[in-house]
């Protein structure tokens, strides 16, 4: 999987009770971590921002982020993206510049994030919450779409079968876009892996922007994590009218997915799941 996964020699600590255990207290062996590096992001020659990411998809990465940022909405207003010269200690390419131009038309925004940003939060350096609640140009509340809780509640599995780098590693997280069909089943449209949720996310939907899918109308997105404000945000601003997570919303996203016309799932699994906001999308046919 390229720089995507890194082996590492590790000491592990068998305290099982096994004869194996009292013989062989500790083993060395090699594990794969998922690796995390730093990626700028320069909207043309000016820095706007630094995220650490799990390398990979990182085109997909920067135009999801500049959808989350509410700063574009369609394909056309993204010109080109490249990766700008940046090495390491011994002069090898990084990979971790990408520069990203914009029609000129696009407002810029002036609130570029000077500072860095984890992989664990996708909304750290803006300077108040009243900046992040942006004005979408897609709203999700209109859509009609209808799905059976059963299919919903079976997401998690369909998603859990394409997350590769997760297998290898145990340390990503997934985000899964589903198209609805008219009968009523999904389709996998896309799969992305990172080690920040709102990475994973903001890669799926700059990889439907590129393909020209927004708004994404009659889709569920699905994540592995929880569902925090920023996940609702950014399924909201890219038209998702579903969105399902594995754990638990917080309170602010029930409140955003209520105010966005957006349903919100939570606690999916195979045999049940709770729906937070919007549950009119939601299909419970009764036993015969």
């Amino acid at each position: 999987m390229g720089r995507m996964t890194q082996r590492r020699k590790v000491h592990r600590y068998v305290l099982d009770g096994s004869p194996a255990a009292r013989e062989f207290p500790v083993r060395h062996k090699e594990d794969v971590l998922a690796v995390e590096e730093p990626l700028e992001i320069r909207l043309g020659t000016l820095s706007h921002s630094v995220t650490m990411r799990t390398p990979g998809d990182d085109f997909d990465l920067v135009a999801g982020f500049l959808v989350s940022e509410g700063t574009i909405w369609q394909p056309e207003q993204l010109v080109s993206l490249r990766f700008c010269a940046g090495e390491d200690e011994n002069g090898v390419q990084t990979f971790n510049v990408v520069e990203a131009q914009l029609r000129p038309d696009v407002v810029v925004p002036d609130t570029a994030r000077r500072s860095y940003t984890s992989s664990a939060c996708g909304i750290c350096g803006t300077d108040s919450v009243d900046q992040v609640a942006k004005t979408g140009h897609y709203s999700p509340a209109q859509d009609p779409v209808r799905l059976d809780a059963g299919v919903l509640a079976a997401l998690p599995d369909l998603l859990r079968a394409d997350q590769r780098i997760f297998d290898e590693t145990g340390g990503v997280h997934a985000a899964g876009l589903f198209q609805v069909s008219d009968d009523g089943g999904v389709r996998l449209l896309c799969v992305r892996e990172d080690v920040g949720r709102h990475n994973a996310v903001d890669k799926v939907v700059g990889w439907a922007l590129r393909e020209g899918l927004l708004p994404l109308r009659g889709t569920v997105l699905q994540v592995s994590g929880r569902a925090s404000f920023e996940l609702v945000q950014k399924a909201a601003l890219a038209g998702i009218p579903i969105l399902s997570a594995v754990s638990a919303p917080s309170s602010l996203a029930v409140e955003l997915a209520e105010a966005s016309g957006l349903t919100l799932a939570g606690f999916s699994r195979r045999t049940s799941l709770n729906v937070y906001a919007g549950d009119r999308r939601i299909i419970h046919p009764l036993p015969a």
